[in-house]
């Protein structure tokens, strides 16, 4: 070959490479943690402790496709696929991404309304419900945690473990929930 087809040849590959690098590039920032339907459910739940409840089915759902296991009968995982689309896809660091960046959502929907109203009544059980789903989703990924390959997958790690931290030292400050419904002998009316 020809120094100039040699060129010509490396400018195409060059060209090629950069066109499918930044095609890959566009494809994850592209990417969205929630599908279409669970982004519909938080819309629509505006209450808050119902809201971290959606957030909490959404990591449900990835940690069941990295995991490969459910407790749900077939019956409750057709009602979740109406309710809340097809299970995400992606690859494990993907998947992970996606659990930090829903863990993160959460943290801003409480701080949100926290900064609003301090003494909302719904913010310590939604900040318990996502503090147990933090523990869950830390002790469900370290098994794969020591198989983190590329920087991509360790930082998606970092990210759920620093939100996961984070939602359990707030929640470690809550006090103790307020049993419902039981009255002692003493706060009965008497007749």
């Amino acid at each position: 070959m020809t120094n100039r087809k040699v060129g010509l040849f490396l400018a195409l590959s060059l060209s090629f490479a950069f066109v499918a690098e930044a095609s890959a590039l566009k494809h994850a920032q592209r990417r969205d943690h929630f599908t279409e339907l669970e982004v519909e459910q938080i819309k629509d739940t505006q209450i808050l402790d119902k809201r971290i409840g959606v957030f909490v089915k959404a990591i449900e759902r990835r940690l069941r496709v990295l995991t490969g296991t459910t407790t749900d009968t077939v019956k409750q995982q057709k009602k979740d696929t109406e309710l809340y689309g097809e299970l995400p896809s992606g690859s494990r660091a993907d998947l992970i991404a996606d659990i930090g960046k829903i863990l993160d959502e959460a943290i801003t929907n409480i701080d949100d309304v926290s900064a609003r109203d301090e003494k909302n009544p719904l913010i310590p059980p939604a900040l318990r419900l996502l503090a147990s789903e933090a523990q869950r989703v830390v002790e469900q990924l370290r098994p794969f945690r020591s198989q983190a390959s590329g920087e991509a997958e360790i930082a998606s790690f970092a990210q759920v473990t620093e939100n996961a931290e984070s939602i359990l030292a707030a929640a470690s400050r809550l006090p103790p929930p307020v049993a419902k419904g039981k009255k002692s002998k003493e706060e009965k009316p008497r007749n």
